[in-house]
């Protein structure tokens, strides 16, 4: 089944049918921003109006029926690092955040975890049965270093999620079409590369749904938006040469 494409309260959003509790891929849509951050930017560090960057953050979570004091959220590293997050982590969203992780973790309900991206790959993660839910920020770094592969170890080892319960949904980021790196990022992707010229073409959504297989998830929706092609629709660091606002992707337990 096809990503589904939410409006609500003017904020317009994407779901995944198999993600079974509530949950939002954000677009550029619905916000109060201006310039080059319009409209629905959740950066708190880009240079965005910190008031319009907080008024997003109301809409998104009204539209969604959370309250922004759940949203937790971490300094992102490019890395593999998974952290377990509690109610304790909440109500923090604009103060200094010490944590750095690219992966986050919950069995709490009224825990809301966010990944922000602008072409890297977001990956949020579901079971149903033991109601446990993860958000995964997978830039070509982190993919490399397996960080979905942890996600799913972590959930297994520390809430005994079974891995074939574990629902994955890979949303909106930069293709393949529009992936072209050095020889860098195609080393250390060799098998989702494809070469042309001095240049390499690399499938990062390939990439993670393979860790994600190889992890023992059997139930994996992808995206099939590009955010460089679509960057109408959502923020590209690549299309934009780095003049951008930042879409966020979004779980909790229901």
């Amino acid at each position: 089944m096809s990503f589904k494409e939410v409006i609500s309260n003017s904020v317009t959003y994407m779901t995944a049918p198999d993600i079974q509790t509530t949950h939002a891929f954000t677009t550029r849509h619905g916000g109060v921003s201006n310039g080059i951050y319009s409209t629905l930017n959740l950066a708190q560090k880009a240079g965005d109006e910190i008031e319009n960057v907080k008024e997003n953050y109301a809409l998104i979570c009204r539209a969604m029926g959370l309250e922004t004091s759940a949203i937790v959220c971490s300094n992102q590293v490019h890395g593999n690092h998974i952290r377990v997050v509690t109610k304790e982590d909440t109500g923090k969203l604009f103060k200094p955040n010490p944590h750095e992780a690219d992966g986050l973790i919950t069995n709490s309900t009224g825990v809301a975890l966010m990944v922000f991206t602008a072409d890297c790959v977001p990956i949020l993660l579901h079971d149903p049965i033991n109601k446990v839910i993860g958000a995964v920020h997978a830039g070509w770094r982190g993919t490399a270093s397996n960080i979905a592969g942890e996600a799913i170890g972590k959930m297994e080892t520390l809430f005994k999620c079974r891995r074939e319960n574990i629902r994955a949904a890979i949303g909106p980021c930069i293709s393949k079409c529009c992936y072209e790196t050095d020889s860098d990022v195609a080393n250390a992707l060799p098998e989702t590369s494809v070469r042309y010229g001095d240049k390499f073409m690399v499938d990062l959504k390939e990439a993670n749904r393979q860790q994600l297989l190889k992890a023992g998830v059997e139930h994996i929706e992808v995206s099939e938006e590009c955010t460089s092609c679509n960057s109408e629709k959502y923020w590209s660091h690549r299309k934009t040469n780095g003049k951008r606002g930042t879409q966020a992707s979004i779980i909790v337990i229901d």
